[in-house]
């Protein structure tokens, strides 16, 4: 044990009190010895959940289903089915371009400050980019959905590959944790 570091039983008069609803723990109020009181009780935090799914077509589904789940447990409504077209059409890229054999994508979602972001991450190489595509073809039109669809998008490199992402206003006056999510989480 570290010189001055206290015992572990020791009884602190700084407490968070911790929220862990949709399995993700967050920090909504600190009481302190001197005050009784939340603090920053009107900021709210950023929300996060993910996931990882293997190179498997079949995991484009259960990606959806997720980020139906978490649109339900955040409490947001608008903008529903926007949010699940891109989440299909980048999972999709995801795994017809960037994720290698034996490996896996990984969708995270972000709630803050009245935007859903979603994310695709994989460990492929290549920058997305939307090409001119002949007007019969039956593929290659992901990215123009997602741009045509999505408030803001963007690619950043990190290492090894990936991440694709996409915005979306959903109005500040969404709530949070309005109610279970369909099927559990």
């Amino acid at each position: 044990m570290p010189v001055n570091s206290p015992p572990l039983s020791a009884n602190y008069p700084y407490q968070p009190v911790l929220n862990t609803g949709y399995g993700l723990p967050y920090c909504s109020t600190l009481v302190t010895q001197g005050d009784d009181g939340g603090v920053n009780v009107d900021i709210q935090p950023a929300l996060l959940r993910e996931r990882f799914y293997p190179r498997s077509r079949q995991t484009v589904r259960p990606a959806r289903q997720f980020a139906a789940e978490t649109l339900h447990a955040w409490g947001v409504t608008c903008r529903h089915d926007d949010v699940l077209l891109c989440v299909s059409e980048l999972a999709t890229n995801a795994l017809l371009h960037g994720v290698p054999p034996g490996r896996g994508y990984r969708l995270r979602m972000l709630r803050y400050e009245g935007t859903v972001r979603v994310e695709v991450h994989d460990s492929g190489g290549g920058r997305p980019r939307i090409a001119g595509r002949d007007p019969g073809a039956e593929c290659g039109r992901g990215l123009l959905l997602v741009a045509a669809v999505a408030d803001r998008w963007g690619a950043v490199a990190r290492v090894p590959g990936k991440a694709v992402w996409c915005e979306f206003a959903v109005g500040a006056g969404v709530t949070v944790g309005a109610g279970a999510p369909p099927g559990g989480l």
